[in-house]
């Protein structure tokens, strides 16, 4: 069965037309490929981008137990975020703008379900909600018997105080 895990990296400060030509070199590779590539690449965009990619490998395997050897980059694409307006001083008097870009990048990987894994996660699930029952049940029976044993130690208390109060009037 197929299923699809995603990663955002969102402010990114570098200009989405430099990360776009290094987002256009992974697209539709294997994940092991597209590490290799962005490993050996000179772009500065290369690291955000490969760090995003070891982000959606762990989402996939952790939230949607997919197996690392069937994943392949199905989607990557750079949006424009917002842009920073500063200025420099420049010679008589005048000034000139900058524009300091940012970029989102959204990346969506697909792959193979690992059933074995998703089978042995759902027993641990299982076994978690029986014990949270058996600790909730445990809980809602304790305060009862708290409640007898206060009831009791305040007649011990009373019994004891009475008859201490007899030989004091002695």
């Amino acid at each position: 069965m197929k299923a699809q895990a995603t990663a955002h990296l969102k402010f990114l400060r570098m200009s989405p037309q430099k990360v776009r030509l290094v987002a256009g070199l992974v697209r539709g590779l294997k994940v092991e490929d597209a590490l290799v590539q962005l490993t050996f690449s000179k772009k500065r965009a290369a690291a955000p981008i490969k760090k995003l990619i070891e982000s959606a490998i762990a989402n996939a395997d952790h939230n949607h137990d997919l197996k690392k050897d069937t994943l392949v980059i199905e989607t990557i694409f750079v949006n424009e975020g917002s842009t920073l307006r500063r200025w420099m001083p420049r010679a008589m008097g005048r000034a000139t703008p900058l524009r300091k870009r940012s970029s989102h990048i959204t990346l969506v990987l697909a792959g193979e379900v690992d059933e074995a894994a998703q089978k042995a996660k759902n027993t641990k699930k299982e076994k978690k909600e029986k014990e949270v029952e058996k600790v909730e049940e445990v809980k809602t029976e304790e305060p009862k018997a708290k409640k007898e044993v206060k009831k009791e130690t305040k007649k011990e208390e009373s019994t004891t105080a009475k008859s201490t109060a007899g030989k004091d009037k002695k």
